[in-house]
């Protein structure tokens, strides 16, 4: 869509479109939260250890970024702390502040369950050719890039 085009009403979302995208979404979630279970890993501590792989967010900004309440957060980085996942380091910007970031136990973690979220999703795209593969990156990052809530944790890479 370009930047002066209007985004479609939801008369325009073809219902073939929109079952694909539910469907898709579902389907995704399903391998995604079955790959965490297998870590012991609740799906919100899963998705901050997904985060933190490239970046060392604020706690605020995980906490924005995934909708839940600071609180929500602190529990669920105290469990992780505890358990060696991650680390608190102080904010050097703002001293009331912690950023978050994984431990090695964490990192090696965290690569172990993509791994095997990637041997989940695998079938759904074995089919597909790598231009189709090409083309299916580039529709999904197209999506997610209008998307308000996508990963933008302070910019810290």
């Amino acid at each position: 869509m370009s930047e002066n085009a209007a985004p479609p009403s939801t008369e325009e979302i073809p219902d073939v479109l929109r079952d694909a995208l539910v469907q898709t979404a579902f389907t995704v979630m399903t391998a995604v939260t079955a790959a965490a279970a297998r870590y012991e890993l609740s799906l919100p501590l899963w998705r901050i250890l997904a985060i933190l792989r490239d970046r060392e967010p604020r706690m605020s900004d995980l906490a924005a970024h995934l909708g839940l309440d600071r609180s929500t957060i602190t529990g669920i980085v105290d469990r992780a702390v505890a358990r060696g996942l991650m680390h608190k380091l102080a904010d050097e910007s703002d001293r009331r502040a912690n950023r978050v970031a994984l431990t090695d136990a964490g990192r090696t973690l965290t690569l172990e369950c993509l791994a095997e979220v990637d041997r989940e999703l695998a079938p759904l795209i074995a089919d597909l050719d790598a231009a189709a593969r090409r083309r299916l990156t580039a529709a999904l990052t197209a999506l997610l890039a209008a998307t308000p809530t996508r990963v933008e944790a302070d910019g810290n890479r």
